[in-house]
């Protein structure tokens, strides 16, 4: 039986690795412009490093996460999310001390062995970012706007802004003791996913997409009810900051992050064009995160969002991707002694940063000419014996079918007069 890849995995062809291209130069040049600099982690780390930061007690860190054995015998994880490595390597490599507040972007493969549904794969694409070393509001605020501005740079309006504040190690401990003392009392009636997270995490029961979960919780209190001062006046400064960037949000008290490091706030991008599976982006702060992996208590913020998401947004929405590069200029071989040219002048051309193809599979002319429309080359130029004895050749603009009479010696000069 002939190989195929592996279930959840997706090949990204020839044919739509521009889009991707594209979706990430964006992604790039807005976190350049916010001066978030770039990041790249190892795609495996050490298992503890995940159940550590993740929570021993999640879905994540329970079922779905890629573990295995190296011949060390050490356990080895292929990450499933990126901002613990993020933290790592701050840690590691004391990026503290260079900067006070250190601002990162990664773009790159994570890996969850979970149900594939629609833009999330076993090994999926996210890009995100962390700020590091600020408790201010102003970060949070900043990383929500810098979130939105790549979707805005897209062209994607179809979006909303749902966020929260989920409390600290000071007040939470109470909310959950709360909560947990009314979910008991209604335990069989809920979902088994709900059921199992009412002692490990009883804040998700409120966040289930169960209909069933949803109604028998709808009036339990919320986290927002027990915040404590430090925390409803930082969620308050939030409100405000993105009320003076204009930036419209709705507070849902029900909206929880599913790893145990997130702190405060708490936000999640949805789109209206993806159905139930709607999460764009999300992401929050992570005060705790720093040193309950052994470094010096750092506080922090992040989001992280996916790429195959993206793109079906954009492709329900009617969002026109650019094309892939096309070759500028397609050299024809008109017989056997101008190939050799015809690929050394192709060459020639290509040092000098013009996209420039020619045939290497030795076809005939009119196959090549075919293969020059095909490739949707701006301009084709044949040559043979008599152009190469007489140095001129006629530069042909595919589009209009016109014409011009060129030097050999002045094929990239006269290239980049006229594509100018």
């Amino acid at each position: 039986m002939a190989f195929r890849s592996i279930k959840g995995t997706k090949d990204i062809l020839p044919a739509d690795s521009h889009r991707w291209q594209h979706v990430e130069a964006i992604v790039r040049d807005v976190f350049q412009t916010f001066n978030y600099k770039e990041i790249r982690t190892p795609i495996f780390e050490q298992t503890a490093l995940f159940s550590r930061s993740i929570g021993e007690l999640t879905d994540i860190v329970g079922k779905e996460m890629y573990t295995f054995e190296d011949r060390s015998g050490d356990s080895i994880t292929l990450r499933p999310e990126g901002t613990a490595s993020v933290i790592r390597a701050y840690i590691q490599n004391n990026l503290a001390e260079q900067l006070p507040l250190t601002k990162v972007y990664y773009i790159g493969p994570m890996f969850r062995q979970e149900r594939p549904q629609a833009g999330r794969l076993r090994q999926f694409h996210q890009f995100g970012a962390e700020a590091i070393g600020s408790p201010a509001a102003e970060v949070d605020a900043e990383i929500i706007a810098m979130a939105i501005a790549v979707y805005r740079k897209l062209g994607i309006r179809q979006y909303a802004l749902k966020i929260n504040s989920v409390g600290c190690e000071k007040c939470r401990p109470v909310y959950k003791a709360t909560l947990q003392e009314l979910l008991r009392k209604i335990a069989p009636q809920l979902s088994p996913d709900s059921q199992r997270r009412i002692d490990q995490n009883p804040m998700r029961v409120l966040d289930s997409k169960d209909e069933e979960d949803q109604s028998l919780t709808v009036d339990m209190p919320l986290i927002n009810e027990f915040l404590c001062t430090e925390c409803s006046e930082h969620f308050k400064n939030v409100q405000r900051l993105l009320t003076s960037f204009e930036i419209d949000f709705t507070v849902d008290g029900r909206l929880v992050r599913g790893l145990d490091y997130y702190t405060k706030t708490a936000f999640e991008l949805t789109s209206t064009a993806l159905g139930s599976q709607d999460a764009l982006a999300g992401g929050g702060r992570y005060d705790l995160l720093t040193q309950e992996l052994e470094g010096k208590a750092t506080p922090g913020v992040g989001f992280a969002a996916g790429i195959e998401r993206l793109l079906m947004v954009l492709d329900k929405t009617g969002f026109t991707l650019p094309d892939g590069r096309h070759p500028l200029l397609f050299i024809a071989a008109a017989d056997d002694s101008a190939r050799e040219w015809a690929l050394a002048e192709t060459i020639r051309l290509r040092e000098r940063g013009i996209a420039a193809e020619t045939d290497l599979l030795r076809r005939s002319l009119k196959a090549q000419m075919r293969e020059a429309d095909r490739q949707e080359a701006t301009f084709v130029l044949v040559a043979g014996a008599r152009e190469l004895e007489e140095g001129k050749a006629a530069l042909k603009r595919m589009q209009d079918g016109t014409s011009e009479l060129i030097s050999l010696d002045t094929i990239a000069s006269t290239l980049q007069r006229t594509s100018s």
